[in-house]
């Protein structure tokens, strides 16, 4: 592993105000550049952002989430907006880990993965490497979180021993097969599905005509959502979600914060297309 320290946020206001959380917040964590080795021989580039006490120093978090992009060929990254926030906020407001990764062949500001994009299938050696680098640094108890492609990348990788569940973000079902829903279904493995009613791909009752072969899923459908989770409230919804599954009792997050913040550059924010 190659870590680069970084601290992104600003002294605290010395009257300890409580600063509104807005889409460019950035929160304290203990922040590293990771670099991560698959079984195939490639090097894969991504961000470790963990809790940290009030000098900077990393705290054992209470879980894991190893995130899993949309897709690189429609411009989805490591840092595409929901997985960057969810690496702004959860490690200081539920003390998450959060570990981003590009897959292979994939370019973001944190540099650019070996290999090349394979549609879902060489992936699935990233989906490993991931899991794997989580285990190897005593990371506790491991989530996926999938956005789109991502969803299909731990549907059809990720149902693992080391994996406690997997939430799943605008999921199009394109790759995923029957299969895999299956291998899940077998696993007991809890499995939820946000699903936007105004997704582009796969809306909430044909979600949960196509989970029922997973009796333990959980398809949550989001009334005016769409596939990119623009918007605010829209982020604020998946991360509630995401925290009450992971760390059940510890949503809904704060809208305020009263320690160190910064603030991100519109650079750091964009939306893309994805599928």
């Amino acid at each position: 592993m190659s870590t680069t320290m970084r601290t992104p946020h600003e002294p605290a206001d010395p009257q300890g105000a409580a600063h509104p959380i807005r889409s460019l917040t950035v929160l304290p964590a203990h922040r590293e550049d990771v670099e991560l080795h698959t079984a195939d021989g490639l090097t894969l580039v991504g961000e470790l952002a963990l809790p940290c006490d009030d000098e900077g120093r990393p705290t054992t978090p209470a879980a894991t989430l190893v995130t899993l992009h949309p897709l690189p060929t429609h411009g989805g990254y490591m840092d595409s907006h929901v997985l960057r926030k969810a690496s702004w906020r959860l490690p200081a407001m539920a003390d998450l880990a959060v570990l981003r990764f590009n897959t292979r062949g994939t370019s973001s500001p944190r540099g650019t993965s070996q290999g090349a994009f394979d549609g879902g299938a060489a992936e699935r050696f990233d989906v490993a490497a991931a899991i794997e680098f989580a285990e190897f640094h005593d990371l506790p108890r491991r989530w996926l979180v999938g956005w789109s492609f991502g969803t299909e990348l731990a549907l059809m990788h990720g149902c693992d021993p080391a994996i406690e569940g997997a939430i799943l973000l605008s999921p199009p079902l394109h790759r995923a097969s029957d299969a895999d829903l299956d291998t899940w279904a077998a696993s007991g493995k809890p499995l939820v599905a946000l699903v936007p009613e105004h997704d582009d791909y796969l809306r909430p009752d044909e979600a949960r005509e196509r989970f029922a072969r997973i009796p333990q899923a959980e398809v949550i459908g989001v009334p005016g959502a769409k596939h990119l989770w623009v918007g605010e409230s829209a982020v604020r919804r998946v991360l509630d979600e995401i925290v009450a599954h992971v760390l059940p009792g510890h949503a809904p997050l704060p809208t305020t914060w009263s320690g160190p913040v910064g603030t991100a550059t519109d650079d750091d924010d964009r939306t893309e297309e994805d599928a």
